[in-house]
């Protein structure tokens, strides 16, 4: 018998169990459909904001779609690649994609791209799975249920020193002049995909990642659980958490890392203008 489970709508869905599997095999089908796509000539575009998409986004998003939306009618869409027409709003679960995350990476054959999916339910991540076909890097996480790299058990770094942390971020960014105090010596790596790099934190193979610049919610549903599960924490510049599906649905900035180090990030970021 399916297991089910009751919203604040009185809507009767399927268990998160069934979701998570449902999501986690998705997002396998799709990461080998962007694959096949990698290092080959590919139709591209420019969006009206002046980035690219190419033929391989729209096919990713095209799959994930069909795949999702199919088998669950009562959910909603928020994907990047997708006009949003704000049906979502009226749903309790709503599932959150970016096709190919780090399409500039992609496009130039650098394997630093994503697959991110996310499900929201009211307004709060419970799913996320972050693949990364290039490197068969699998992350995963179920909201109480732990964050996994493949089947190995992922945690957040304990670093609680601004001292020599390495940040999965700009290495420019930290001497701009925009910054009360001079930031001690951190060591800095530039990643393409905003869901990758917290996915590189999530598994401690980084202690934070700092951007200044707007995020949508598309970019870092699938992270925001897998951090949590990790015990790190992911918030705006200000130390805000993230509330998901909003009628706009953008953030200011991301600060994302353990919890010993986070306060320490936000006591910098907090004092600037974003």
């Amino acid at each position: 018998m399916t297991a089910l489970t009751h919203t604040k709508k009185t809507e009767i869905l399927p268990s998160l169990d069934e979701d998570y599997e449902l999501l986690k095999r998705a997002v396998r089908d799709a990461g080998a459909l962007a694959n096949s796509y990698f290092k080959q000539p590919v139709e591209v575009h420019k969006k009206p904001d002046g980035s690219e998409v190419s033929e391989a986004d729209l096919a990713v998003d095209a799959a994930l779609k069909l795949d999702l939306t199919t088998r669950r009618k009562d959910y909603g869409w928020l994907s990047e690649e997708s006009p949003d027409d704000r049906s979502r709003l009226k749903h309790s679960r709503v599932w959150m994609i970016d096709p190919i995350d780090g399409t500039s990476a992609f496009l130039r054959h650098v394997p630093e791209w994503t697959v991110s999916a996310a499900l929201v339910e009211d307004g709060v991540p419970v799913l996320g799975v972050i693949y990364n076909p290039a490197t068969d890097e699998f992350f995963h996480a179920m909201r109480g249920h732990g964050a996994f790299l493949g089947d190995t058990p992922i945690h957040v770094s304990a670093k609680d020193t601004l001292e020599g942390a390495g940040m999965i971020a700009s290495g420019g960014l930290f001497k701009k002049k925009i910054w009360e105090e001079p930031w001690p010596e951190v060591t800095a790596r530039w990643v393409n995909s905003v869901a990758y790099r917290l996915a590189l934190v999530a598994s401690g193979k980084g202690d934070a990642t700092i951007s200044l610049t707007p995020k949508a919610e598309w970019d870092l549903a699938a992270a925001a659980v897998l951090m949590d599960e990790a015990g790190g924490i992911t918030t705006d510049h200000l130390g805000n958490p993230h509330p998901y599906n909003r009628e706009n649905p953008k953030f200011p900035s991301l600060v994302a890392s353990g919890k010993a180090l986070h306060p320490l990030l936000i006591e910098r970021t907090s004092r600037i203008d974003v």
